[in-house]
Order: C-alpha cells, then structure tokens, then sequence
C-alpha cells in the first residue's frame, strides 16, 4: 500500500494511533532489541552533533507500512506526513516506502535524548530508537574583572566556564613569555610582587573548540628613586638635575634646595614633570644656585627622595671646588715648606 494513502487517513484516527505508539515505547525508557514474535524493536548508534548543526532522523519502512511516527521522548514530531510539533525547526525530508527522516536544524542541547521511529505493519509493530549527543563549544561564564592591588596582597583569579564535552581550564601569564600559571578554575597568588603584575589569560577548551579571556592585575607599591647624578655647571650656563622614580602609581615630585621647597617658575629654575622622570632645570645658572639638592617621589603608598649637587665647573671644563682644595693644601704645608 503506497504511503500517501495512509497518511491521510491519519488524523482521523490520531488519539488511537497516540496510545499505540505510546504503548510501544514508554517516555525516557530506552529501547532494545527484543527479537520476539510480536514486535521487533532496533537500536541506532548513536548520533553526535554539535550546537547549531542539522541532525537528520531516518528510519527504514518497508512493505505494508499503516502507520508511522517519529517521537523525542513522549511527544510526536511527526505521524506521517502530518507535523505535530510546533518547533519551526523540525520538519520532513523524505517519507515513502523506503525511508522515514526528519530533520532538526540549529541542534540545541534541549534536543539530546532519545528519539524513536514507530512503524505499524500489517502484522507486527517495530521501533527504532537512537539517542541524539549534542556536544557544545566552551564559553567561559564566570571571569574575574580588572584588579588593582597593592604589594603583598593574596590575590584569587575566577575562570568558570560550560561546555560538552566538558573543557579544560589552563591559565598562562602573557606578561613573562606565556609561562603556565595554572591548570585550575582558580589562579591563587600569594603575596603578589610587582612582577607579577600585568595580564592573565584563562582559556577553556574542549574537543569542538575553544574560548579565551584576559585579565589585567595592576600592582600599586612605594616610589624607588634611582640615586642621583650630581651636575657641575659653569657660572651663566644652563644646567639640569634629574630624578627618575619607579612607582605605581606614579609619582609625584618635589623639590627642595637644603630645607627649602622649590617651586615651579622660583629663581629662574623651571621643573617639567614627564611619567616617572622629573627634571629641575637652571636657564641661567648663578651663585647662589649652586649646593645640595633633594628630589622627593610620593605616591599613596610611601615617599622616597635622593639628593644632588651642583657645583661650580670653570670654563676649562675644570671643577673650582677641586682648584679651591688644592690652594687649601698648598697653604697647610706652606710653613713648612718655608721652614726647610
């Protein structure tokens, strides 16, 4: 008997045709092969499909087929050429006397479990069952934000994500070329250093594909200042002192001349300020510029300063201060040069 003619007849017997087919396979139960005399019931490997993809349903038919069903658990999909579901995403492919498929298009993991195809012959019923694996890309879910600490703090990184099969979690510290950090949901570091500040990188991966997220951690620590230069500079000429301080975040500077705080635009002197260096410049240098310099570095986390001399250089290149001791030498040991 061609198909067509039963599968109009169908929705005339729907509520029958229902319970035999839910006589045949009860909900969640799955389905084996029992081989006996009244019904013949197959199982299918099982089908692998990923989030998104189209999976296809088929089942043979054979001769003197009355009736035809395919089921996702207890629900009917589709009676013959008759849809009874309402997902827009299911629909026939090929119903006749061969074969019986049905497609499912953009796979969900709401759609995994069992589906079977119930087929009354004129003699016996017979089912096939197959259970449909949807398997998930990872997507990282719960990630730990920008963090700003100070030295010394316990810091914990968060990286959870979802997937199927279920990923793997490696975390890597981009700022030091890569190195493995951690192979766990958490990152723990105990008393951070500022080395280890800069940006982290967890990664989730399972056999489909695999996500990736960053994180920055900013260590805040107290102001270094490098030891300063002392400058010699000749009466008139242009001179410059310079503090460099390693600090997070960065420095501020101040300037004092012996006990006295210099300000920007005092006495000629012009200070310029640039990330972490501070430069103190003299356009016109006098007497009374030259002796002891501090440069002071102050973040909120502590201070740190160092100290500088300018001195007098003659206009030979020479250093008066190194003439000046030498004339005090001279006088010292006159007497008894004079003694002999």
């Amino acid at each position: 008997m061609p198909v067509r003619r039963y599968s109009v007849a169908f929705p005339k017997c729907s509520l029958l045709v229902s319970l035999r087919i839910l006589l045949l396979v009860h909900a969640g139960s799955p389905v084996y092969s029992q081989g006996d005399s009244q019904s013949d019931n197959k199982v299918m490997d099982n089908i692998t499909v990923r989030q998104g993809e189209t999976v296809f349903l088929r089942c043979e038919q054979g001769d003197v087929v009355t009736h035809t069903a395919w089921l996702n658990r207890s629900s009917i999909l589709y009676a013959g050429e008759d849809k009874w579901s309402v997902d827009p995403r299911v629909s026939l492919v090929t119903l006749n006397q061969e074969e019986f498929t049905i497609k499912i298009e953009s796979v969900d993991m709401t759609d995994e479990g069992q589906y079977v195809c119930a087929v009354q012959t004129s003699s016996r019923p017979r089912t096939t069952s197959v259970h449909v694996l949807v398997q998930v890309s990872p997507k990282i879910i719960n990630f730990s934000r920008d963090i700003v600490v100070n030295e010394g703090s316990n810091v914990t990184l968060m990286c959870q994500a979802i997937g199927k099969p279920e990923p793997s979690i490696s975390w890597k510290f981009l700022s030091n070329s890569g190195d493995l950090a951690s192979d766990d949901e958490l990152l723990e570091i105990s008393s951070i250093s500022r080395q280890k500040a800069g940006v982290y990188q967890c990664t989730a991966v399972n056999d489909i594909d695999a996500d990736v997220q960053t994180v920055d951690i900013t260590v805040n620590y107290a102001p270094t200042v490098s030891e300063g230069r002392d400058a010699g500079v000749t009466l008139g000429q242009r001179g410059v002192l310079e503090c460099e301080a390693d600090a997070v975040p960065e420095a501020d500077f101040e300037w004092y001349k012996d006990n006295r705080r210099i300000f920007n635009g005092f006495d000629g002197m012009e200070i310029i300020n640039t990330g972490s260096l501070s430069k103190l410049t003299f356009y016109n240098v006098s007497d009374g510029d030259y002796g002891n310099y501090t440069c002071v570095a102050i973040n909120k986390l502590g201070s740190s300063n160092t100290s500088f001399l300018l001195y007098v250089q003659d206009g030979s290149g020479g250093v008066k201060t190194a003439h000046f001791h030498t004339c005090l030498l001279f006088i010292a040991f006159l007497p008894f040069l004079l003694h002999f």
